[in-house]
């Protein structure tokens, strides 16, 4: 080769060198593993049980339902009081029908003449069937007649719809119990003119049983759904039932800036009736539950998590959670976390699956 063509390859082999070892240089960043972290840590240990806690409340119905009528107008009758017992189907209150019997009575005579009407269609259409076949009459008269019949037919359909409309109105004067139970109030008179969907009575189903209980906000933080819980009478504390939470308010009472909690009560005893004054009392050992510091969570689209880390290999991997409450400082834990585990507090964001970490100021919790 000679020396001009060794000046002009010289310049290429070096490019191409450059670039091969840009490549490589890049290819072992890439595969390089996340360097070892160095976090701060809590071992995750059982909370220090709390004492027992009595609250009072009273009972309600688990099931209440307002009835009232889907039309207006005035009810004539009323037929059941506050307190009173009733079963399904038992009629609680009518109103005064006049004007829907006699929407009723003008359906039916509107159906009536549509069904002559219709009579006379088809006798002129089976008339002209048997002309045409003969030769005797036009394509266009027979077409005339089946035409009529077929309005005719549609008038028919037209009344039959508005008659069973006008017997549902009719069947809406009349307020029936859709449920046994018991009626705890009153909403009308007699003799007064209703609006639709005006209560007429408050009607407490038997399907169940609820112990309602106003609790304090720091004492809400630690239920949880179907946490059990004892009930008595406030009058004979042997009589009890046995009750799990079933639902908590989300919002405080603006005057008392407590949270009210439902119980639902399995097998009350009949004592328990509604409005009877009860106590309710949460064992300290179903209280107590896992607390965290809140710089541990990871926010994962919608869902709350932990790193734990793997005491063998010192690496950590994502666990989700079910959080029952958080503040600035602590997260209560309801599922999760087991005791022992090594749960990440500072640094948790910088982390990946899998990384490995370098624990400093472990803690126990």
């Amino acid at each position: 080769m000679s020396a001009r063509g060794k000046e002009r390859f010289l310049p290429a082999m070096i490019l191409v060198a450059i670039t091969l070892g840009t490549a490589a240089c890049q290819r072992e960043e890439a595969e390089a593993p996340p360097a070892v972290r160095k976090v701060r840590t809590i071992t995750v240990e059982k909370p220090p049980e709390a004492a027992d806690m009595i609250f009072t409340g009273h009972i309600e119905a688990k099931d209440s339902a307002a009835l009232s009528f889907r039309i207006g107008g005035r009810m004539a009758e009323r037929n059941v009081g506050v307190g009173a017992t009733v079963t399904a189907g038992d009629v609680v209150a009518r109103l005064d029908p006049e004007n829907e019997l006699n929407a009723l009575r003008s359906a039916r005579a509107a159906l009536a003449a549509a069904q002559g009407l219709m009579r006379k269609a088809e006798n002129q259409y089976q008339r002209q069937s048997h002309l045409l076949a003969r030769n005797v009459t036009t394509r266009a008269d027979f077409e005339i007649a089946e035409q009529a019949r077929t309005a005719a037919q549609a008038q028919v359909d037209s009344a039959m719809a508005r008659l069973q409309s006008a017997e549902d109105v009719v069947g809406f004067t009349v307020l029936t119990a859709d449920a046994p139970g018991v009626v705890t109030e009153v909403g009308a008179e007699p003799g007064e003119v209703v609006t639709p969907g005006r209560m007429i009575v408050q009607l407490a189903r038997r399907d169940g049983r609820d112990a309602v209980f106003e609790v304090p906000a720091d004492v809400v933080r630690t239920l949880s759904p179907n946490m059990p819980m004892q009930v008595a009478l406030s009058s004979d504390r042997t009589v009890t039932a046995v009750g799990r939470v079933r639902e908590v308010a989300p919002q405080a009472d603006p005057v008392t800036r407590t949270f009210r909690v439902w119980v639902g009560l399995s097998d009350p005893p009949p004592a328990f009736r509604l409005g009877t004054t009860v106590s309710g009392m949460l064992r300290g050992s179903e209280a107590s539950v896992l607390a965290i510091p809140s710089t541990a969570l990871v926010h994962r689209g919608q869902d709350l998590g932990v790193w734990v880390v793997d005491p063998q290999k010192l690496t950590v991997s994502m666990r989700s959670l079910d959080v029952l409450s958080t503040d600035p400082a602590t997260a209560l834990i309801g599922k999760g976390l087991a005791l022992g585990d090594i749960v990440v507090t500072a640094g948790a964001n910088l982390l990946q699956d899998g990384q490995q970490v370098r624990l400093t100021g472990a803690e126990t919790r």
